[in-house]
């Protein structure tokens, strides 16, 4: 005798998340300019680090008929064109690594004008990390609540929990 499992409620209430409504739209266009994985685009910084993101971005990925590798255009100006020519080999190995495999032959970089043809282009750049000082009554407050714990790095942890909870409720 087997016993029914109940339906399993939606917890979503029949929204959806953006993320999911988006990403066929997502997908579509960047797979029109030869990227399956959209994180090379969206998590470039992340990918390459800071020193490369700030100084170049990834325009195209064309494949060979062959089928073997493809080539990476990657987006940057005249005067820093040397320097990311140094920086060939690591920039390959670190978009392989996003990619898990050698999906990615060669790296070509092509060289513009700091203004121009670029300027429409979207960024896709993260927020800047604000490091703003707290209120210092919040600070402490935050530094009282904290006060009875012994260990010093649960009690900074908690002082940080405190000071971000009482900030985000001021505003």
């Amino acid at each position: 005798m087997t016993m029914k499992q109940p339906r399993r409620q939606s917890s979503t209430r029949g929204f959806s998340r953006a993320a999911t409504l988006m990403q066929t739209r997502i997908r579509t266009a960047t797979e029109g300019r030869g990227f399956a994985e959209s994180r090379l685009l969206t998590h470039w910084a992340e990918i390459v680090g800071d020193s490369i993101a700030s100084i170049a971005r990834p325009v195209n990925i064309s494949y060979s008929r062959g089928g073997m590798g493809a080539t990476l255009t990657v987006l940057t100006t005249g005067a820093n064109a040397p320097m990311l020519d140094m920086q060939k080999a690591q920039l390959l190995e670190r978009v392989n690594a996003c990619y898990g495999y050698r999906a990615i032959a060669r790296i070509r970089i092509t060289q513009t004008a700091p203004t121009g043809f670029a300027d429409g282009r979207a960024m896709f750049q993260p927020a800047p990390k604000a490091e703003a000082k707290p209120d210092p009554a919040i600070a402490t407050k935050a530094k009282e609540a904290a006060s009875g714990v012994g260990d010093d790095k649960l009690r900074a942890a908690l002082e940080a929990l405190t000071t971000n909870f009482l900030t985000k409720q001021k505003t």
